[in-house]
């Protein structure tokens, strides 16, 4: 089976992310998926919480058989006004989408739309002098789609493996496109660069146009585990420790295990950091 069936209603063979998943993973039916969230939030050395996250219908089967789960967490920007009111503006925009979203029609364009909108509400409050990530997914049918925005981190889990799944938009990446255009493919001088982590686009900004989406659902198995977080624990944590902590049975354990890791890190000035997990089960 081609990689394009982890994404293709009607098991199209063209691969939606050939660079990143693994060609010999086959999926398999194992019947109705469920699922558990657990959560993980904290202040790190900041002096308060400017990350944001929402969950609906999670908690309730009947629910989210009827009209699907959205998860999402939104970092807001320090150094730039009122990062707090950013992620929690964006956050009340996307919980009003899903609650109005045509659950019939095409629902990556109504993400990518919606992730417009809430970037739209987010500059206007702010005047342009604000801004957040996102992260943000929904299940449907068992089938996931989703949108960033930003640095923040959406992993998969699957078979063992660990997959990233969006795009970070940073100086660095930008750069390092632009260069493999022009034919160099190191992207080392990109990394030495002062400026390589500063955001390239987010919600708030004056002429957002590059939003990460799926343009086909992504099809879930039992036994795949989800994971959206701020980059305070994707930006600190190495993939090895991000998927030893998913190993664990629940979801509350590979929380509190992402937490210990971060503070074995000791890194100065750890960022605040959010964590959603979905077990598929």
């Amino acid at each position: 089976m081609s990689l394009g069936d982890w994404f293709s209603k009607k098991k199209m063979p063209t691969p939606a992310y050939p660079s990143v998943l693994e060609p010999t993973v086959e999926l398999v039916d194992y019947g109705k998926i469920r699922y558990k969230v657990a959560n993980l939030q904290g202040v790190g050395a900041r002096e308060r919480q400017e990350d944001s996250f929402t969950l609906m219908n999670a908690l309730d089967e009947r629910l989210y058989d009827e009209y699907g789960l959205m998860f999402a967490v939104c970092d807001g920007m320090g150094g730039m006004k009122d990062g707090k009111l950013a992620s929690e503006t964006a956050i009340a925009s996307f919980r009003r989408f899903f609650g109005e979203m045509d659950r019939r029609g095409r629902i990556a364009e109504q993400l990518k739309q919606s992730v417009f909108a809430a970037s739209s509400e987010v500059e206007n409050l702010l005047d342009g002098d604000g801004g957040s990530t996102v992260v943000i997914g929904i299940i449907i049918h068992e089938q996931l789609y989703f949108a960033s925005v930003g640095d923040s981190f959406f992993y998969l889990k699957r078979n063992g493996k660990l997959y990233r799944l969006n795009t970070e938009h940073n100086v660095c990446h930008e750069r390092y496109l632009e260069n493999i255009r022009d034919g160099v493919l190191d992207p080392e001088e990109c990394r030495k660069d002062r400026e390589a982590a500063a955001l390239s686009q987010f919600l708030g900004m004056t002429g957002l146009d590059n939003v990460d989406c799926s343009v086909r659902p992504m099809w879930l198995q039992k036994g795949d585990v989800l994971l959206a977080c701020s980059d305070g624990v994707g930006g600190v944590l190495t993939e090895y420790e991000v998927l030893d902590a998913l190993n664990y049975e629940s979801g509350e354990a590979a929380c509190r295990m992402l937490e210990q890791r971060l503070i074995e890190h000791a890194k100065p000035g750890q960022d605040n950091y959010t964590a959603l997990i979905i077990q598929c089960t």
